[in-house]
């Protein structure tokens, strides 16, 4: 018989050392990367919510407001690669608190803006530095987390993004009707400082990150590579038109429920992002409905919500509008969350710089949202932000169809060529 601590040593043994629910560090690294997607929300879009009394308070249109908004998220998008490419090489937990701390220092610079011009080009500053943390964030998810856990830890990730968008704009909404739009913009500051320093204090260190080093032709043939895979392509286009559709809505909101026949006060207006709690919950709960239905299946139900929720904001009741956003809410942050996830799948080498073209196309998506949404409302009102929507949904309709009859016809393909070989 052999020693009992020779048998014992032959029990099966769990050598995956990659974080999962119920492993030490997972609640720890959940909540860090909750912190930094409320902050970095709460930051991209804090003139959102802002954007009709920013108008009055500096004598412009919407659509020249809407540059605040579009202009941080354009930054975003054209930076988020070559800051990706960093973090292969300083690694993903150096760039994002790098990213963070940047972001917050220019947005407690903001509120002291002298004209538009100048608060345009801060929040362009703003967007650029919280480049680097959103495609970081995924590629950190990827090799820290197991394959099983993904779509449900990048769902909490995109939830903190919800919870930040909702509560910036709630912050700035009641701030702004208090005390101005420049003391809104303060208070978010001080608020994405709070999330930074929980962030860095919780995140663990990464254990499964092995250096890089940046060589941009290297760099060049891997994203010629994601360009190339016809998966990943349809994934960046259906990221980028869910991201139209929510940037223009929530960009022109403010402005229609600021008329008749709803005149709402600003606070108010701002708490009507409380709708983003549908966005944390929907996002969260991704990965069981893909569980359920499939990618495909969850994306047809994300854009067919997003869909109802549309048609539905047409009608001249508070009520009804709300719904409309509710539904607008749910579907896209569902669709966001099985896009994304599906990305850090997909990608089996540079994952950062697949999350990182993912995101580009995220952002100019919600670049393009914010302003085509404002000039469709300076043209035909809300009726033409709607039909805006309307067109980027049946994109998203488009390619996912088109993704599952290129599945269907490899499937069948396959099958023939057993038979033949048979």
């Amino acid at each position: 018989m052999p020693p009992a601590d020779i048998k014992a040593s032959t029990a099966p043994v769990d050598a995956d050392t990659r974080l999962a629910p119920g492993r030490p560090g997972h609640r720890r690294m959940s909540f860090a990367l909750f912190a930094a997607g409320v902050a970095a929300f709460a930051l991209l879009y804090s003139t959102q919510a802002l954007l009709p009394a920013i108008s009055a308070g500096l004598g412009v249109t919407a659509s020249a407001a809407s540059w605040t908004v579009s202009g941080a998220t354009g930054a975003l998008a054209v930076c988020v690669l070559p800051l990706s490419a960093l973090s292969e090489r300083f690694g993903r937990r150096t760039m994002m608190t790098a990213s963070l701390a940047v972001a917050v220092a220019v947005g407690l610079l903001v509120p002291f803006a002298p004209n538009l011009e100048w608060l345009i080009a801060l929040r362009a500053v703003q967007g650029a530095a919280l480049a680097g943390l959103p495609a970081s964030a995924m590629a950190y998810l990827a090799e820290e987390v197991r394959p099983q856990a993904l779509i449900a830890t990048i769902g909490l990730f995109v939830a903190g993004n919800s919870i930040g968008g909702m509560s910036g704009r709630i912050v700035t909404g009641w701030a702004a009707q208090l005390w101005g739009w420049r003391a809104a913009l303060a208070a978010v500051g001080l608020l994405s400082l709070v999330c930074a320093v929980v962030f860095r204090l919780l995140l663990p260190r990464a254990r499964h990150f092995t250096p890089g080093t940046l060589n941009p032709r290297a760099l060049a043939r891997t994203v010629r590579t994601h360009l190339a895979d016809p998966l990943l392509g349809r994934l960046y286009g259906i990221g980028a038109l869910f991201m139209t559709v929510f940037g223009a809505v929530y960009t022109v909101i403010g402005y229609r429920l600021v008329e008749e026949p709803f005149s709402l006060p600003q606070g108010l207006i701002g708490s009507i992002f409380l709708v983003y709690l549908v966005g944390t919950v929907s996002s969260a709960a991704a990965g069981r409905l893909v569980g359920r239905v499939g990618r495909r299946g969850a994306l047809y139900l994300a854009g067919a919500t997003t869909t109802a929720g549309l048609l539905l904001s047409l009608a001249d009741t508070l009520g009804a509008v709300l719904l409309g956003l509710v539904l607008i809410t749910a579907g896209f942050f569902a669709g966001h969350a099985v896009a994304s996830s599906s990305v850090s799948r997909t990608a089996k080498t540079g994952r950062a710089q697949a999350s990182a073209l993912y995101q580009s196309a995220y952002y100019l998506g919600s670049s393009a949202g914010g302003t085509l949404g404002a000039m469709a409302f300076h043209a035909a009102g809300w009726t033409g932000t709607v039909l805006l929507g309307l067109l980027a949904v049946a994109g998203v309709a488009g390619i996912t169809l088109y993704g599952t009859h290129s599945a269907r016809t490899a499937e069948r393909r396959l099958l023939l060529a057993s038979a033949a070989r048979h």
